[in-house]
């Protein structure tokens, strides 16, 4: 999982300077008012609010978007969304998985069958592609937030905790989890008083598909245009992150 490890490694870094900061906060916005509608605006019993609201953190979101967000999660007039996943293929046989919060499901199926088209893409089945990509606990920690983290006694701790592999980078710790030990990590995370500045579920794939660069740059223009809707949270995709592709991104 090095190479997915190091492609969210970029992503962040690229985020960090990247005009679509709006974009970022709107998701996060939804997410934290379904975790409302969901749980109520209690953080120590809405793991999925508590959740939401440390990757805002990681995002740099002001504070008063976060409580307009819950604000607005426990209105009885604001936007109810609806969450929803589409599954297809990009060109060259790339498997696309896309998650999506809407709160109006016409706009939503448009927009990505129009995505899908236009991009030489076909538009799949729900259930399509649930034998690519496997569902992962991922946490990020950044080492300049947790000067004193020696490597064995964290490893040791990430193992009692359920982790399933481990990455360190120069910069990072990406620690990986079955989906059942997420809470367990998440927990142990809070135990440790680590500064952790992502954690969330994701959508790893279990096998890939070899691009040159070309179709590399045709694909992620394709998934770029997906991210780009307001409506889609998430993009996954099983290309294999090699060091010429990684290349590119860098």
């Amino acid at each position: 999982m090095s190479g997915h490890s190091k492609w969210s490694t970029i992503k962040r870094k690229k985020g960090a300077l990247d005009a679509k900061r709006s974009k970022i906060f709107t998701k996060i916005i939804k997410e934290i008012t379904v975790a409302v509608r969901e749980g109520g605006p209690d953080l120590t019993g809405n793991p999925r609010l508590r959740l939401a609201i440390q990757n805002s953190k990681a995002a740099n979101m002001p504070k008063d978007n976060v409580e307009r967000a819950i604000k607005k999660g426990t209105g009885a007039d604001g936007a109810t969304y609806t969450e929803l996943t589409y599954e297809g293929y990009a060109t060259n046989a790339v498997a696309v998985f896309i998650e999506c919060l809407t709160d109006n499901l016409n706009r939503t199926v448009q927009n990505i069958r129009t995505a899908f088209n236009k991009h030489g893409g076909n538009l799949g089945t729900n259930g399509s592609l649930e034998f690519i990509f496997d569902r992962k606990g991922v946490f990020t920690i950044l080492l300049s937030d947790n000067l004193t983290l020696n490597e064995d006694d964290f490893t040791l701790e990430m193992i009692d905790a359920g982790a399933e592999d481990i990455i360190f980078e120069e910069d990072y710790v990406t620690v990986y989890t079955s989906l059942e030990d997420f809470g367990a990590m998440q927990k142990k995370m809070e135990e440790l008083k680590l500064e952790v500045e992502n954690a969330e579920v994701q959508r790893i794939p279990k096998t890939t598909v070899t691009l040159d660069t070309e179709a590399f740059k045709k694909v992620m223009k394709f998934i770029e245009v997906l991210e780009d809707d307001d409506d889609v949270q998430k993009v996954y995709h099983n290309i294999e992150l090699n060091e010429e592709i990684l290349a590119i991104l860098d």
